[in-house]
């Protein structure tokens, strides 16, 4: 039998699935090569999966619909399901066929619920399932980065005790129903970070820190763990602009780019790290709608896709979604519409390595 050997792979992110192209030879026998590696980064089908979230206005009620767009196309997003509670300020994480919504904070303000996980299998559409149970309880807020393999979720604060900024790392694996366990803690108490993963590394940054019982400030933070360790975070290098409220940001293998925040009003700075190296952050470009709290931030290898949130002054959440190609530097442009306004979602892709 003859052996296709692939000398050099060009793209790994088709719309169907990995695409192979490059140089490719014939030998004798055997079955085809490719090369090793982190497979957080061989993708699917480019599907950015959001869900949950506040509605629109005053009193800014909870919802549970899960939306989806195709990362690669410009158009507005589909309708997903639902789904099991309910929440807003969750997070999300995946691998490239399971996506997990972990958190939240609900109706009323229910720390018994908080500690809720749910999922979806992302290359099909319907409401989300049971998934297991946090190791903590009252912690909505919490943001997850992640790799084919295992979540690692950190922060959040305590609906009971306002204003208490948590440190908890916790983490589970994706492909396994279950509860999530200890990972470690960060290195300062906080709430909506940016966070991101290259497969290897979690990083988190841009929190809201403060000691318990005083007063809140932003940070501007970086901090990593390595995903398939346990232990505390590590400082990373400091943003170019302090701020938070922000769910998540935009990955490919090697970049992280984190998009708006408010500090104390909203900014539309966009910046970037290298993944693999510490350091500060690096001015991108701007973002072409000021907002508030990012509803969700999700990507494939090569284009980041967020929603625009709520706006300040208002605090008004809106539908926009807005897109960046992340190997380039430059502004967001118009991508589509959610099917329903909402802000502070939970968010994962298929693409890789989820990010929440």
């Amino acid at each position: 039998m003859s052996e296709i050997k692939v000398n050099s792979i060009s793209s790994l992110n088709g719309a169907n699935g990995p695409v192979i192209s490059g140089i490719a030879t014939m030998v004798s026998s055997g079955a085809m090569s490719l090369p090793r590696g982190d497979t957080a980064y061989r993708g699917g089908r480019g599907r950015g999966v959001f869900g949950g979230g506040y509605g629109a206005a005053s009193p800014w009620p909870d919802i549970n619909t899960i939306d989806y767009v195709t990362i690669a196309t410009l158009g507005n997003a589909t309708d997903f399901g639902d789904l099991t509670v309910k929440r807003s300020g969750k997070t999300g994480g995946s691998s490239a066929t399971r996506g997990v919504f972990i958190s939240g904070r609900f109706p009323g303000g229910n720390p018994a619920a908080a500690n809720v996980m749910d999922y979806v299998e992302i290359q099909s559409t319907g409401n989300a399932m049971d998934f297991g149970d946090l190791h903590t309880t009252d912690n909505p807020n919490q943001k997850a980065a992640s790799n084919q393999i295992r979540s690692v979720f950190a922060g959040g604060y305590k609906l009971s005790t306002p204003n208490q900024w948590q440190s908890t790392i916790g983490y589970f694996n994706i492909a396994t129903k279950g509860n999530s366990s200890s990972f470690g803690s960060l290195e300062v108490p906080g709430r909506k970070l940016y966070t991101g993963s290259n497969g290897t590394r979690g990083i988190y940054a841009g929190n809201r820190g403060n000691a318990p019982g005083s007063p809140s400030t932003n940070t501007n933070h970086i901090e990593y763990v390595t995903l398939m360790t346990t232990g505390n975070a590590q400082d990373f290098g400091d943003l170019i602009v302090m701020r938070t409220q922000s769910n998540g940001s935009m990955t490919s293998s090697t970049r992280m780019v984190m998009q708006g925040g408010i500090d104390p009003s909203a900014v539309n700075t966009i910046d970037y790290i290298s993944m693999a190296s510490l350091g500060d952050s690096i001015d991108f470009g701007d973002v072409s709608t000021t907002m508030r709290e990012l509803s969700s931030s999700t990507s494939s290898l090569t284009r980041g896709v967020f929603t625009t949130g709520s706006t300040q002054p208002s605090a008004q959440a809106n539908n926009a979604i807005e897109y960046i190609t992340i190997t380039t530097l430059g502004n967001s442009a118009d991508f589509g519409d959610l099917t329903r306004q909402s802000g502070v979602a939970g968010s994962f892709s298929d693409s890789h390595g989820g990010i929440g």
